[in-house]
């Protein structure tokens, strides 16, 4: 609303007034500097052009040292922290920029909820004359139908009675108050009405709900989306074994604890933050079904994913992929976000050429791949900046020792199973979001979901049997809120 609004437009004035400061600080600083430094010639003689003696020339000569001395410590004391006037030109344009969308909003806003009232407006007005009509029609009928001694006719005051009640939601003295003016059973029959009338639309509601998330009844292969799907899934599982410190490579190791470790590679387009990260991880007790089930899954999302505000599964493609709409949770003074994205979940075959030059071998391997889509239940109508993402989620299992002769998966336990993880992101935040402010956010929060999720896996998965496939959706509801 406004009000946020208005709070985002006082985190821009501080921004602006903090570089103020500085620039005038680094202007006082060099004001400082000329003050102290004495003008004279190369001479040494005084710029008013008297001549001095020659112990006046010595005593001139060691001043003048002095406050080159002195110009010196202030400009090095001020010159390693001196302005980094691109930046701050970078940071005040985008700045006034996103004061400039706030205000637009601002604007908007106030002209939708104008039209609003205008439209609440038009509803009385329409709804006042009906009323007078039926009033004045009610008078004629009273006046018509009345007998001699002056009481109404039958059939007359039936039709007031009527009017009576249609009369009750005109004013404020038919409302919930000590003053009120309904009987018990009036009272009983309005509030009855209303909530009968809510149950109606919520089942309207729910019938057209059904119908826009019915699943798709073609085969995934001839839907539209398809052919993407399959390609960008081919293309990620080849990005994701990509060898990260192979020779001439240009991933960036920024974080690192125990088993994991996290890769980066800095891009910006346009000014916007688009840094590839990369995630390699081990995990031990689960398997890779396990472990992208509960990534892929709508039905436990919210158990481990703590950014999210809705979740709304807006289309499905088959049993293995679906469209997802996502709310991210506000996070002041940045703005909303959300995504509309695909996401595809599969079991690749170890005959799969991608995997044929990987030694040891896995037991077998899982991904879940995903990318910005768009959909029609779902447009892009401003109120959230939406999120332009393609993900993916490697995971292999591996056996350790491997199975004896003879041996099978289902008398091994839980301690045998380790899985490589790997994790792959390419995100464009979109809005104006300072490129230092982000990466320092990428820093933080990669490695904490990291953990976060396979720590969750793991608990979730001790003392059940062990699954290598076969999972499935329990909850099949449509929209998930945190």
């Amino acid at each position: 609303g406004l009000r946020v609004k208005l709070a985002e437009l006082d985190t821009y004035r501080d921004i602006l007034i903090k570089q103020m400061d500085t620039l005038q600080s680094f202007f006082d600083a060099c004001t400082d500097v000329t003050k102290n430094a004495p003008e004279t010639h190369c001479n040494g003689t005084p710029a008013d052009g008297h001549e001095v003696g020659e112990e006046a020339m010595e005593e001139n000569s060691s001043l003048t040292e002095d406050s080159i001395l002195l110009s010196k410590d202030m400009l090095q004391k001020h010159g390693l922290s001196a302005v980094d006037f691109r930046g701050e030109a970078l940071t005040f344009k985008a700045t006034t920029a996103g004061i400039i969308q706030t205000l637009a909003h601002c604007v908007e806003v106030m002209n939708q909820r104008e039209e609003a009232y205008k439209r609440k407006l038009e509803r009385e007005m329409d709804r006042r004359l009906q009323l007078e009509e039926k009033l004045q029609q009610l008078n004629l009928e009273r006046e018509t139908t009345t007998d001699g001694a002056g009481r109404p006719a039958t059939t007359g005051g039936i039709d007031q009675m009527a009017g009576a009640r249609v009369l009750m939601h005109a004013g404020p003295d038919y409302e919930e108050g000590p003053h009120s003016v309904m009987g018990e059973e009036d009272f009983f029959d309005a509030v009855e009405s209303t909530l009968d009338k809510l149950d109606e639309e919520d089942q309207f509601r729910e019938r057209l709900r059904q119908r826009r998330n019915a699943p798709s009844q073609q085969p995934s292969q001839q839907n539209p989306l398809w052919p993407k799907i399959h390609s960008v899934t081919d293309e990620q599982l080849g990005y994701a074994l990509q060898d990260v410190t192979a020779e001439g490579s240009t991933w960036l190791l920024f974080a690192e604890e125990g088993e994991m470790k996290l890769y980066r590679r800095e891009v910006e387009v346009d000014g916007v933050v688009m840094d590839p990260c990369k995630a390699l991880h081990k995990v031990q007790g689960v398997t890779a079904h396990e472990m992208v089930h509960h990534f892929w899954s709508p039905d436990v999302r919210f158990e481990w994913e703590t950014t999210l505000e809705q979740l709304a599964v807006l289309d499905s493609v088959d049993k293995d992929t679906l469209i997802f709409l996502q709310v991210h949770t506000r996070v002041w003074p940045i703005a909303q976000r959300d995504a509309v994205f695909w996401s595809h979940l599969r079991q690749v075959s170890n005959d799969d050429p991608i995997l044929a030059q990987q030694d040891p071998k896995p037991y077998d391997t899982w991904i879940v791949s995903s990318q910005s889509t768009d959909h029609p239940d779902s447009p892009n109508d401003g109120k959230c900046v939406r999120i332009d993402l393609t993900v993916c989620f490697v995971c292999q299992t591996f056996i350790k020792p491997p199975l004896a002769d003879g041996e099978t998966i289902d008398t091994i336990g839980r301690d045998r199973l380790h899985t490589k993880i790997i994790y792959c992101s390419n995100v464009n935040p979109g809005g104006w979001v300072p490129a230092s402010v982000l990466r320092a956010l990428f820093k933080r929060e990669y490695p904490k979901f990291v953990k976060r999720f396979t720590q969750y896996v793991v608990d979730k998965s001790r003392g059940t049997p062990i699954a290598f496939n076969g999972l499935k959706i329990i909850n099949h509801s449509k929209i998930w809120r945190g």
